[in-house]
């Protein structure tokens, strides 16, 4: 089975499946979104779809309201195609802690979802975090998926990893591999085992030493619309060889880690 860990509700779904059908994915890893770059039609209007990305990445999206329409998206996308998707629903981080266990366990175990993300904490507040890492180990470590690329810092990624030590029993996905980031992504994922690396928006050469580094916790993903699986996979495909770690990378361990086999 191949896996695309990482992706984001489309506008219209059908696009979205066509680009999974492109690249030979069987499943996704599915995110729920505020902005849709894939809506835009020229500069202007892909202005104002990547300044709502700028706000929620850096964490000063305030309100339930963006929340509830990308949920609402997410569970349409859920519902129209149950057999490609995986779902993913992300929480606020400025809630108080009894809120964000409520949400979790609402939210995303009662409503079926595979995991918790994609988390935007604001830069130098990857500490918003330690909420959410114990409802998820209270629920037998769900997974936890935190956006890696900018503006996430290498000081964020270290808070990252002292959480994951202190909630081992969660596995906790890097996203992007880290961004500008990456060789401190791959260090602490490396060192710190129950933290998963996934590899979308990173150049061949930082994709290729993570899954030397991390082969049994390197992800494929795509970051789509940001991305494109059938890159991303030709990515991956372009430095491994044919066998048990292109597998795993592909898809083997996105499964294991999912619950899928």
């Amino acid at each position: 089975m191949i896996i695309d860990a990482h992706s984001h509700v489309h506008d219209p779904v059908e696009d979205h499946i066509k680009l999974l059908d492109d690249a030979g994915v069987d499943r996704a890893v599915l995110f729920g979104t505020r902005p849709h770059p894939e809506r835009a039609t020229d500069l202007e209007s892909l202005r104002r779809e990547m300044a709502a990305l700028e706000e929620a990445v850096g964490g000063r999206a305030t309100g339930m309201k963006g929340f509830r329409t990308a949920w609402h998206e997410l569970d349409m996308a859920l519902d129209a195609y149950p057999d490609r998707f995986i779902g993913f629903r992300s929480v606020p981080l400025d809630l108080a802690p009894q809120r964000i266990a409520e949400m979790v366990d609402r939210d995303v175990v009662g409503r079926g979802m595979r995991g918790i993300g994609e988390l935007t904490p604001p830069p130098g507040r990857a500490d918003l975090l330690g909420p959410v890492m114990r409802a998820a180990a209270d629920h037998s470590g769900l997974p936890v998926v935190v956006h890696g690329f900018a503006p996430t810092t290498a000081e964020d990624l270290r808070a990252l990893a002292g959480l994951a030590a202190v909630y081992p029993s969660v596995p906790l996905v890097i996203s992007q591999l880290g961004g500008l980031n990456w060789m401190d992504a791959i260090q602490l994922v490396r060192d710190t085992p129950s933290m998963f690396l996934e590899l979308s928006t990173a150049h061949v050469f930082a994709v290729r030493l993570a899954i030397q580094e991390i082969p049994d916790r390197t992800l494929f993903g795509s970051d789509a619309p940001y991305g494109d699986p059938v890159l991303a996979r030709a990515t991956v495909e372009r430095v491994t060889r044919s066998g048990e770690v292109r597998d795993r990378v592909l898809g083997g361990t996105a499964a294991r880690l999912l619950g899928l086999t």
